[in-house]
């Protein structure tokens, strides 16, 4: 079947039973994509209050701490939902209150799945942005983390990997018989775009992507694509006489690209960290005479907090930013006015749903006629 619709999706044999678990930390996104599926099941006339098994991980004193499943999982089809970037999660060791990190985190999911303890028909993971997924090459005697953890996710029996807009889609490479799906929330992010300011033209003459460097040109080029405008790109002039903070340090963004003078700008990254990137950029095509400035990123980090954002957009620098519900978000960013936050768990539920009854995802992945339709509406 090429399309999934939730007519539909319950009405085709299931691998097994669908459970989810949510990881600690992952808990809100995993309850959005519940609902979703509850009201497809329900559509197709299967009821059910909701598919999470009740989980948790609960620690000793000493920082230790075990996997616990409480309910039985044999037999069913299982998928663990797990958000590497969630720091807000804390716990006691030695009465001292610790934030999980990302390696904690990808423990909880090892000792879940450990907990399942190969009863569960199939295991499969979300995890929307991955665990050690910005270290994803190796330039000298160096770690590669990503890779690593795949392949003990992989020994550890998980059937299937499911991420969003991975920083390089290559690593892949290092589960080549694991099934691993890489999906991009293009049409999610230009239809709440759109949401929120439907007057935007698309118009070549008007508006146009932007990379922020040579790194995401990939992910720019498909949205210039399928918006039909045009395309630069910045790259960025390094130091490699100095390492700061475990890397070159960035002399200068250097732009190549047709004119952005009196043109909305749209500049689309992965993660947006510290943002200092991202502001120089904007500063830079702002100092060109862009008229508009909208950046986008799927993991909307603020790893610095919010005010060097809140004084670029006072200072008319940048306009909004877009960001996904796809890892933790700080209470503060969902109140700012610039911020628009894009609810991905209807996408990753078309995922789950699509794995439980066999169905070909390819459909999902490649959300281009939805696109059309999008900008179609609009004529």
């Amino acid at each position: 079947m090429s399309v999934i619709t939730p007519k539909d999706c319950f009405h085709q044999p299931q691998v097994a039973d669908l459970r989810l678990i949510a990881c600690p930390g992952a808990e809100e996104l995993t309850n959005l994509i519940d609902k979703h599926l509850v009201r497809w099941a329900s559509e197709a006339g299967y009821q059910t209050n909701s598919f999470i098994i009740e989980s948790a991980c609960p620690r000793f004193q000493s920082g230790d701490a075990k996997g616990l499943v409480k309910e039985s999982v044999r037999g069913d089809d299982i998928f663990i939902v797990v958000d590497p970037g969630n720091y807000s999660v804390t716990y006691k060791l030695f009465n001292y209150e610790n934030h999980l990190s990302p390696d904690d985190h990808f423990a909880n999911l090892k000792r879940l799945i450990q907990a399942v303890a190969g009863k569960a028909h199939r295991v499969s993971v979300i995890m929307p942005s991955l665990y050690g997924g910005r270290q994803h090459r190796r330039v000298s005697r160096e770690s590669l983390d990503c890779a690593v953890a795949l392949q003990e996710l992989q020994a550890m029996g998980v059937k299937n990997i499911i991420t969003f807009d991975a920083h390089d889609p290559r690593l892949m490479n290092a589960v080549p018989l694991m099934s691993f799906d890489n999906a991009m929330p293009t049409y999610q992010v230009l239809k709440n775009l759109l949401k929120k300011n439907p007057e935007i033209s698309f118009d070549k003459d008007k508006f146009i992507v932007v990379s922020p460097d040579e790194g995401a040109m990939s992910r720019n080029m498909y949205f210039s694509s399928v918006l039909g405008c045009n395309l630069g790109m910045f790259y960025k002039r390094r130091d490699y006489t100095r390492v700061v903070n475990g890397r070159n340090p960035i002399v200068a963004h250097e732009y190549l690209g047709d004119s952005v003078e009196g043109k909305t700008v749209f500049v689309a990254d992965d993660i947006i960290a510290s943002g200092e990137s991202m502001l120089e950029v904007a500063t830079n095509l702002k100092e060109r005479g862009a008229k508009r400035i909208i950046a986008n990123a799927t993991f909307p980090l603020f790893t610095s907090g919010l005010e060097k954002f809140d004084k670029a957009v006072t200072d008319g620098i940048l306009d909004y930013v877009t960001g996904t519900n796809l890892t933790y978000r700080m209470p503060e960013l969902l109140t700012r006015d610039w911020y628009v936050d894009v609810d991905v768990s209807k996408y990753a539920a078309y995922f789950v749903v699509a794995l439980n009854h066999d169905m070909s995802v390819s459909s999902i992945i490649d959300p281009i006629k939805k696109i059309e339709a999008l900008l179609a509406s609009r004529k």
